[in-house]
């Protein structure tokens, strides 16, 4: 196992034990709003503490970009990205789905990546070029080659509503020609369900780059695609995200170019 993906791997097992305690006492946290339906908590904070410096212990002058603040970028040319909890609002809820979410990117281009359920002790890791694990076994996106049998996942927007009548276009049509549409939400375990084929293919809008960067690698390191909704690689910094296998990303994106104006494909 490649270094960086070793610390990445203990910082999200860091970071897990300290949600799952958190976790057991929601009531006691203390909770701020930091926009409309985007909230953070001294979990989020704390979890992302841990991270950072677990980081930094073994790499000080590496680049962190993180959800929460910790840490600081730079002009290295090794950067970390970090959401230390994805799927905050099921967390304060008490609704068991969220993740811990690491991914490496070295002079621009994704290479490592960890997302970890401490929940249920899964942990998805992926080097480029060496393939994606879950708990240390193989894993590879699903086989499933028509649309209509396919499960998808997907995100509904919850913080900005701008294009709230586009996403409806392409939720409608998938609803009505695939075998079922599921909304977790956390996208980071979306991309994680793709890459072990528990879900076929996932699509969602304006999300950040700490909740898709180590998907996205998981993903292709497990046989999947990835693109912004235009076909390209810009979905870092659009927030535009579609990944399936390969038999499906062809036919999800002409339903996206359909349903999706120009605008919101960028």
């Amino acid at each position: 196992m490649h270094p960086f993906l070793n610390i990445a791997t203990e910082a999200a097992r860091k970071a897990g034990a300290l949600l799952e305690r958190y976790y057991q006492r929601l009531d006691q946290l203390t909770v701020e709003e930091k926009g409309p339906n985007d909230f953070v908590s001294e979990a989020d904070r704390r979890a992302e503490a841990i991270i950072v410096d677990t980081i930094h212990k073994y790499y000080p002058d590496h680049s962190i970009i993180a959800e929460e603040g910790h840490g600081e970028r730079t002009d290295a040319e090794v950067e970390w990205i970090i959401d230390p909890l994805d799927g905050t609002t099921n967390f304060l809820h008490g609704f068991p789905h969220f993740a811990v979410s690491i991914a490496v990117r070295e002079k621009g281009r994704l290479t490592h990546g960890v997302i970890y359920d401490p929940l249920r002790d899964e942990l998805f890791a992926a080097s480029k070029g060496e393939g994606a694990r879950l708990n240390n076994v193989r894993i590879r996106v699903s086989e499933r080659k028509k649309l209509e049998h396919a499960l998808l996942a997907t995100g509904i927007p919850y913080r900005e509503f701008d294009y709230v009548d586009s996403y409806m276009q392409s939720l409608r049509y998938f609803m009505m020609n695939t075998a079922g549409i599921r909304r977790p939400g956390s996208a980071a375990l979306d991309l994680a369900y793709t890459a072990c084929g528990r879900v076929d293919g996932y699509w969602e809008f304006n999300l950040r780059p700490w909740d898709i960067a180590a998907g996205a690698i998981i993903v292709r390191e497990a046989g999947g695609i990835v693109t912004d909704f235009a076909g390209g690689d810009n979905y870092l910094n659009s927030g535009n995200i579609l990944a399936a296998n390969p038999y499906l990303i062809r036919e999800m994106a002409r339903v996206i170019a359909r349903t999706i104006p120009e605008e919101y494909r960028k």
